[in-house]
């Protein structure tokens, strides 16, 4: 490049010289010649580098895309320039990375399947005893502190002050240990995926739990395609931990639960309107964030939560979608 443009000048200075020397001094014919040498020059460099800020931009776009997760991304190799090994390198890069995800994220769902099915078969069942034992005993119990509270008013005859004191707080206590009681019973109760869509389970579990807490729950679920049974798996017990962390902490009136996916990712997002919290005054595992994580890690995903103080918490999962199943379609 640097030799062409260097000889197109030297011609077109020449042309210019000789072209002039008959009409002008020797001084204006040097200085034309100079001028037209200096203005090829220019143009040459200036398109040249026009063309190489291109394909840097190219492969700088490319390099974005990459971090972002799509490792299908590739550069078209065309032309004879000094870029093309440059972006065969970024290229094989690329697919190696694919693969190695690819791999990675098979492993990851054999192995929460796996887990599944021996860590959690006994928790489920224990789970179910529990939910069980608590509806016959305590509940019950509870129901009769109930009525037993609502016949104090026969104290009045000896007491009108104090039984009427009494009544007030049993009945109160007896109505919030039954409010909390049922919820209780409602999170043991396990919510299984067994024989179920996502879509399904959720449509189910979803409303129910934010009814019982007193949400305005609003699911949007945006998938074209049923996921594999691992991902469903983990985006479900993700979203549990996320609602029971709703709950605990935010003082929310209402949330929205968003699904939706692109070419290369599942996307989960929940939202809610609570009261939210400063990043450097919460310790992050008082949110759940790092269970979180670590299911979204398994199958080469990420978890992140971000809020500020009246501004509510939204916490985000993306997931690749590495299987040739979920990217056709």
């Amino acid at each position: 490049m640097f030799v062409l443009a260097s000889a197109v000048s030297l011609v077109l200075a020449g042309a210019a010289w000789i072209g002039l020397a008959k009409e002008t001094g020797q001084t204006e014919v040097r200085l034309w010649a100079a001028s037209v040498f200096l203005l090829v020059s220019a143009a040459f460099g200036y398109w040249a580098a026009q063309r190489i800020g291109r394909r840097i931009d190219t492969l700088h776009l490319s390099l974005k895309q990459a971090a972002n997760g799509n490792y299908g991304v590739r550069i078209m190799e065309n032309g004879h320039n000094s870029f093309v090994e440059v972006y065969r390198e970024f290229n094989e890069l690329a697919e190696q990375m694919e693969d190695k995800m690819k791999w990675l994220q098979m492993k990851g769902e054999e192995y929460v399947m796996t887990e599944s099915a021996s860590n959690e078969a006994a928790v489920l069942e224990e789970r179910k005893r529990l939910a069980r034992d608590l509806h016959d005993t305590v509940s019950q119990q509870l129901f009769a502190i109930h009525m037993c509270a609502s016949s104090l008013p026969k104290l009045q005859q000896v007491d009108r002050e104090r039984a009427d004191s009494v009544l007030d707080q049993l009945v109160q206590m007896s109505n919030l240990a039954q409010k909390q009681m049922r919820n209780f019973i409602a999170q043991l109760r396990p919510m299984e995926l067994e024989g179920r869509t996502l879509y399904e389970a959720l449509d189910k579990w979803f409303p129910d739990y934010c009814r019982q807490n007193n949400l305005q729950g609003e699911l949007e679920w945006r998938l074209k395609d049923r996921l594999s049974e691992a991902k469903e798996h983990q985006l479900f017990l993700i979203a549990q931990e996320a609602m029971a962390n709703i709950v605990k902490h935010a003082r929310a009136s209402g949330c929205t639960l968003t699904l939706s996916e692109n070419e290369r990712q599942v996307v989960m997002i929940l939202q809610d309107d609570g009261e939210g919290f400063k990043a450097d005054e919460v310790k992050r595992d008082s949110y759940g964030l790092s269970t979180m994580q670590e299911r979204a890690q398994k199958l080469g995903g990420s978890a992140e939560i971000w809020s500020k103080p009246g501004g509510g918490t939204r916490v985000k999962v993306t997931i690749p979608k590495m299987l040739r199943g979920e990217r056709e379609g």
